[in-house]
């Protein structure tokens, strides 16, 4: 008697075939561990906390967006209002962090030159291209993201926790297009003038602290300015600040939009706003560099 339960114990029938009892627990446990790792990788891509799951929810967020307006006066308006925030709010900051950037450039780009037998006018063309190509835009972008991206994921964060945003949604307003296309629209607008008044700036303090240091001649400086001048380095210079502004505004958009919670997560809100906006803003620097000089 005991031989015949062991001999079934060995062995299962499934779909008319003998399968071994040991293979039989094998499968099993193969199925499970694949059907519960389907069961996490579910619920992780639809967790709030998924990467994946704010991916999907921005980039489908975008047809709220750039729907057609309801009233073409009343967005006008709206968009004058944040370039002119957006712009003039944010040029002195540009301007302090832009000079003393040029003239940091142009002393240590000096001091690396000493005891080399390269020209000294290369500390202005050194100066003009860096800032074109890269600083101009990318440090103007970042400090941006900092002051314009915290400002605007609060602000419309205090809109959805005060119930605002509900209450325009009700009358029938788009909310999506309404609040944040203005934005993003102000932002393309002034952003790339305010690079193209860093770089000018930046270059202008370069010239200012080689005159104070003696390291070259206002003759000098200018030859350097004349040589070996791209043009295609100032598109490369607006394609960046034209991306990095879209970047910053529907990033910091997003966060303060889709808040929940009280002040404390609208704080947290606001500094994932600018966390993300600069990483991406890094990333986008990195992938334009590539497609635009390789």
């Amino acid at each position: 008697m005991m031989s015949q339960q062991t001999c079934l114990l060995q062995s299962v029938n499934i779909n008319g075939r003998e399968v071994s009892f040991q293979s039989f627990c094998e499968l099993s446990t193969d199925i499970f561990e694949k059907y519960y790792f389907c069961i996490m990788l579910a619920e992780l891509l639809n967790s709030e906390k998924s990467v994946f799951y704010h991916v999907g929810k921005f980039v489908a967020w975008h047809k709220d967006i750039f729907k057609r307006p309801e009233n073409w006066s009343m967005y006008y308006k709206e968009i004058v209002r944040q370039m002119y925030d957006i712009g003039i709010g944010s040029l002195a900051i540009v301007v302090i962090i832009s000079l003393f950037i040029g003239a940091v450039t142009a002393v240590q780009f000096s001091y690396q030159l000493g005891g080399t037998l390269i020209p000294r006018y290369y500390i202005g063309y050194v100066v003009r291209d860096m800032e074109i190509i890269e600083l101009a835009a990318t440090i103007t972008c970042l400090v941006l993201a900092g002051k314009v991206g915290s400002n605007m994921a609060a602000e419309i964060g205090g809109m959805r926790q005060k119930e605002h945003i509900d209450a325009m949604e009700v009358m029938g307003v788009n909310t999506s297009a309404y609040l944040i296309m203005p934005k993003l629209i102000g932002a393309m607008v002034v952003i790339p003038i305010l690079v193209s008044v860093a770089a000018i700036v930046g270059i202008s303090g370069g010239y200012g602290a080689s005159m104070a240091t003696g390291a070259l001649s206002h003759a000098e400086y200018v030859k350097g300015l004349r040589s070996f001048f791209v043009p295609y380095n100032v598109l490369m210079m607006y394609v960046k600040a034209f991306v990095f502004a879209y970047i910053l505004t529907s990033v910091s958009c997003y966060q303060g939009y889709f808040v929940k919670g009280g002040s404390i997560e609208l704080g947290q809100a606001s500094t994932r706003a600018v966390v993300f906006s600069d990483i991406l803003i890094l990333v986008a620097d990195f992938i334009i560099a590539i497609v635009l000089t390789v």
